[in-house]
């Protein structure tokens, strides 16, 4: 199976711009997705998705493959899609590689690789065990739920599922909650799909695309990971980088 790895990197950001060209440690943060991207066994190429000149003439001198995409789209599962029939590359698959997570575990890019290769498999994501209440009942960390062979049922920002009988500091004692780890890999012709749906009710209630997907019919699987790293969203992001990783 062809499986094509796509990085989007937009310049403009509300709490961050430009953060795609911040030097982590000598290199720019998108070289260091790149780098992290290539180590990967399981991808036959690389691509980057930019609106930006800036981004785009870097990673031009980086000596890596880059396509200009429209500054408009809502997200970067539409900006894949312009990317990849823009580049006029041939994939089976296409996995979704966040550009601001300058230490992405290649192991986990595999194990998507991995799951987006089984014929059953339209889309698939990456999920990790909740051991901390902050985790839990944070709106910012997006929770899962699935059937025991990895179907997705729900995600939410809230803690699910609830439990009636039980007091809150009780819960992770008594269930095993996930949070959803944001890499995507996905079937290209599930991709071309996708990106042709209408914001749905869900979707609109939680702010997750995500649920679009499911509402629309398609399938999601998840595999389960125990690594997690860092996303640069703002600067003090990178500065928790630097200070503790580097």
């Amino acid at each position: 199976m062809k499986i094509l790895g796509i990085i989007p990197a937009r310049y403009a950001s509300t709490r961050f711009p430009g953060k795609p060209l911040v030097e982590i440690d000598g290199k720019t943060m998108i070289c260091r997705v790149i780098e992290q991207a290539t180590a990967c066994s399981a991808l036959t190429d690389i691509l980057v998705a930019t609106d930006d000149d800036r981004i785009f003439n870097h990673v031009i001198s980086l000596g890596k493959k880059v396509v200009m995409t429209s500054p408009q789209h809502p997200s970067g599962t539409d900006r894949c899609l312009e990317a990849y029939i823009k580049s006029g590359l041939s994939a089976d698959a296409i996995i979704n590689i966040q550009g601001d997570e300058p230490f992405v575990d290649p192991s986990q890019i595999d194990q998507l690789a991995n799951l987006i290769s089984k014929p059953h498999v339209e889309i698939g994501t990456l999920v990790k065990r909740i051991h901390d209440e902050e985790t839990l009942f944070n709106p910012n960390k997006v929770k899962v739920v699935f059937s025991p062979d990895g179907k997705a049922i729900y995600f939410s920002r809230h803690a699910i599922p609830f439990q009636k009988s039980r007091a809150q500091h009780d819960w992770l004692m008594h269930h095993a909650y996930f949070k959803h780890i944001g890499l995507y890999a996905y079937k290209t012709t599930t991709l071309q799909a996708i990106c042709q749906l209408e914001p749905s009710p869900l979707e609109v209630a939680e702010s997750l695309e995500q649920l679009r997907w499911l509402e629309s019919g398609k399938s999601i699987y998840v595999a389960e990971t125990d690594i997690e790293t860092p996303a640069v969203d703002t600067p003090e992001d990178l500065k928790h980088i630097l200070d503790n990783l580097l």
